[in-house]
């Protein structure tokens, strides 16, 4: 069937595209390079011509609250509006678990807006939300940064590797619409400052981390049910050791 990926160049929608060419699906992978734009609306008509699935991978280029919003919100309706047009049978989105936990952040009010105008569309949907990503680790660590120090809550999370982002979106490609939400997270849950340490000591990184519970995760104070799925997630197979070895392999 012919897929159209929305953020098809992107960390999770290039693996997602080769996952899907490779099991034989016609794949768009669309982005404002391949002249698809869902904030102008401008090549959205021709790529959704024929497309069964839409997948919205897609990311705000700046997380400012006014601007993650608008990102969200004009993308949300526009891509939306052209799958109406299109007769579109499954719109499947990527977004986060915990958004609706997370609303002191600009960014989690603005995916909680893009979940609403999915919800309130007539096209069948799936809303994957999933942890965070291994790969993004990195950047937790840069953001928390404190007069020289990492300030990291240690609530859990359940990171996953964007591999396993990829496979599980394939699989929910292939279904019916859920015309709800799926969880999907990693193997394993572990508090998020000792999840820095381990990434730090794989990367040579000598800066120091410190625990402190009241240390905000992108505006947000964390607990343990933040970061982490409920009670029936889909789980991935890849842990964080195997993906640091396989990223210095690499």
């Amino acid at each position: 069937m012919k897929i159209v990926i929305i953020g098809g160049s992107g960390l999770i929608g290039s693996r997602l595209a080769a996952r899907l060419r490779q099991a034989g699906h016609d794949v768009n992978a669309a982005s404002p390079s391949t002249g698809v734009n869902t904030l102008t609306g401008e090549g959205l008509k021709g790529a959704l011509a024929g497309a069964r699935v839409v997948v919205d991978v897609a990311n705000s280029p700046s997380f400012e609250d006014e601007a993650v919003r608008n990102f969200f919100e004009t993308s949300g309706r526009n891509l939306l509006a052209a799958e109406v047009e299109a007769g579109v049978a499954h719109h499947v989105a990527l977004s986060v678990v915990g958004t609706e936990r997370l609303l002191d952040s600009g960014y989690f009010r603005a995916k909680q807006l893009q979940e609403d105008l999915i919800e309130a569309s007539p096209v069948p949907y799936t809303i994957v939300q999933a942890t965070q990503f291994f790969e993004f680790v990195g950047g937790i660590a840069a953001s928390s940064v404190q007069d020289g120090v990492v300030r990291l809550s240690d609530a859990l999370i359940q990171p996953m590797a964007a591999d396993d982002v990829a496979a599980a979106l394939a699989e929910v490609v292939t279904e019916l619409p859920a015309r709800g939400r799926i969880e999907i997270a990693g193997p394993q849950a572990v508090p998020l400052d000792a999840l820095v340490r381990r990434f730090f000591e794989a990367t040579g990184d000598t800066r120091r981390v410190v625990t402190d519970p009241g240390a905000r995760y992108f505006g947000v104070r964390l607990d343990d049910r933040s970061l982490t799925p409920g009670a029936s997630p889909r789980l991935g197979a890849i842990r964080f050791d195997e993906w640091l070895a396989q990223r210095a392999a690499a």
